[in-house]
């Protein structure tokens, strides 16, 4: 059994995995989303710091959710994300859709199996005269 103490209450409880926070925190933590996702949908034109105050949940908890692209913003949204590769203006996430393509592409080059050389074929010359064996 894997003890620990909560990351938001102090409380200790059985980490499984993911967040190390408890079961109740992890509600609270939800409610909060949802509150701030419905915020969000109401007032397009809301800034980081208006949202944060208006709903109690930090700017960094914020700026979590839509890294993990669970929030995501209007074109015309006074929010400016830019993807971290290119800087290209984006709506969620970290990463623009071409960028993620790419990235995709990489790695999924990089773990493909290599593919074997072609092998020009060996070609056995016969060795020239003949050959008898002594008996």
């Amino acid at each position: 059994m894997n003890l620990r103490n909560c990351a938001r209450c102090g409380k200790m409880f059985n980490y499984i995995g993911g967040q190390p926070i408890c079961e109740l925190c992890k509600k609270a933590l939800e409610d909060d989303f949802q509150k701030v996702k419905q915020y969000i949908q109401d007032n397009p034109a809301a800034t980081l710091k208006q949202i944060s105050e208006d709903n109690e949940v930090t700017t960094k908890q914020i700026q979590q959710w839509i890294r993990e692209e669970r929030l995501m913003f209007s074109k015309d949204s006074p929010l400016q994300l830019l993807c971290e590769n290119c800087g290209e203006p984006i709506q969620t996430g970290r990463f623009c859709a071409k960028c993620k393509t790419s990235m995709a592409n990489t790695l999924n080059d990089s773990f493909a199996k290599p593919k074997p050389a072609l092998q020009k074929p060996v070609k056995k010359e016969p060795k020239a005269g003949m050959r008898f064996l002594d008996t």
